[in-house]
């Protein structure tokens, strides 16, 4: 008797190493500078929610309902935690990022129409041109036949975007700068210290990052010079982010952006317009690479719409397979892996008791591989997204609620664009061995890159 073949497993991509049993403060402090994602319990990915102490009380929720009770509901009583605000305080101030309360209000009813459709729309060349200029340069590295860290090539086609939307080209604005003093901040800044394990308030100095303010004034200093040279030149014809901002008015009250808020913000969407981009990019295309049958279709459906060109925003409604990549993308690797708030008053939650001062932990990056919220949740499933029937909080790779995040559309649309363009022009390959890991220090990165051979297509 014939035995029938058994099919071997069906391969995955890369996963982050999720922690196999509880730890204890100093283990969790180790992990959480190595990598934040590593501090999350494997069992998130089964549990609603989970709770402990090290130094300090903490809950990891991954429940819908409870996400949405505290990103919607109840936000005014969940804010962002303390070490969030230790971490991009310094860097972004009182911006709309880390702002709570009134403060918060009105710098969003200030920024909303910035962020228009209409305006967004209006970037489009931009990102086309940005498109453009990454194609020539992987066109130069397919000729050699020479592998591509594509993490470091979207990390560079999306600053060209921010400093263009931003600045547009100011010889003020020193991008080489700017660019090395946010990585320094990442880099130096933004790891976690053991007093903040121990929620001890923010007055008390950590080392680490009092040794790397420098960092942080240069950065504010290039900001500064830059907002200063726009101001004596004046406004642009067409209107860029900068512009934007500082005409920006809160509809209620009539305020305007003082000069440091004006900074402060900019620096916001400096920092996260360009780094959350391309890391979506860059874990897309290791994701095309991964599953060859899903970029052919990809490619597909791009060559057919765009020809030559690149892509614009009038092509996005008909690449549909392009938007289901970009969200399975910021699915299973998500920018902002791993998000906190601290309760401000006692509350319940799926029957546990939060105590005012807790720690709530929204670990994104467990939420979205959730076995009760997600079939097959470790695979790359873009068709998932074709006809999405997934809860509204199950999926928050920008959060949810009134503090969603302000750029989204920008990001979706800077994505689309980059992804149809290169996928129409390349086809990528994976390099044996060169496996990346995802590794959240503020973001979720790719450890060792995106490594990938691209050959015209």
């Amino acid at each position: 008797m014939q035995r029938s073949a058994i099919a071997p497993p069906r391969a995955l991509p890369a996963r982050a190493p999720l922690a196999e049993k509880p730890l204890g403060i100093l283990p969790s402090l180790r992990a959480a500078r190595r990598n934040l994602l590593e501090i999350i319990p494997e069992v998130a990915t089964y549990a609603p929610i989970i709770s402990g102490n090290t130094g300090a009380r903490w809950h990891m929720v991954m429940d819908p309902d409870s996400l949405r009770h505290v990103l919607k509901t109840r936000v005014e009583d969940y804010p962002k935690s303390v070490v969030t605000k230790l971490i991009l305080g310094p860097a972004v101030g009182e911006g709309l990022f880390v702002a709570e309360g009134a403060e918060w209000r009105w710098q969003r009813r200030a920024a909303a129409p910035v962020f228009a459709a209409r305006n967004m729309e209006a970037l489009a060349p931009v990102m086309q041109a940005a498109a453009e200029a990454s194609a020539r340069r992987i066109a130069t590295a397919a000729g050699t036949g020479r592998a591509i860290d594509l993490h470091q090539e979207m990390v560079a086609a999306t600053f060209e975007v921010i400093s263009d939307v931003t600045f547009s080209g100011d010889e003020g604005f020193d991008r080489a700068a700017i660019h090395a003093a946010i990585d320094a901040y990442i880099a130096q800044t933004a790891r976690v210290s053991l007093l903040d394990f121990f929620a001890l308030p923010g007055w008390v100095p950590r080392p680490h990052r009092l040794a790397s303010a420098h960092v942080l004034r240069d950065l504010k200093r290039h900001a500064d010079t830059a907002i200063t040279a726009r101001h004596k030149a004046g406004a642009k014809t067409v209107p860029d982010l900068l512009d934007l901002l500082d005409g920006a008015q809160d509809p209620e009250t009539g305020r305007e952006m003082s000069p440091a808020e004006l900074r402060d913000n900019l620096l916001t969407f400096i920092v996260a317009g360009h780094e959350t981009t391309a890391l979506t990019l860059a874990w897309a295309l290791y994701l095309c690479a991964f599953d060859p049958q899903v970029q052919e279709a990809a490619r597909a459906e791009a060559q057919s719409r765009l020809g030559a060109r690149p892509a614009g925003v009038e092509d996005l409604p008909h690449l549909p397979r392009i938007a289901q990549i970009v969200n399975e993308s910021l699915r299973l690797y998500p920018p902002a892996g791993f998000l906190s708030r601290t309760a401000r008053r006692p509350d319940r939650l799926l029957g546990r008791e939060i105590r005012k001062g807790d720690t709530v932990m929204l670990p994104i990056y467990a939420l979205h591989r959730h076995h009760a919220l997600w079939e097959d949740p470790d695979a790359f499933r873009p068709e998932r997204f074709a006809n999405p029937s997934h809860d509204r909080f199950a999926f928050l790779p920008f959060g949810a609620g009134p503090r969603i995040c302000i750029g989204a559309g920008f990001a979706l649309q800077e994505a689309q664009i980059i992804l149809a363009t290169l996928l129409a022009r390349f086809r990528f390959t994976a390099v044996p061995g060169r496996e990346p890991v995802p590794e959240m220090i503020l973001t979720t990165r790719p450890r060792g890159g995106i490594w990938l051979t691209a050959e015209r297509a």
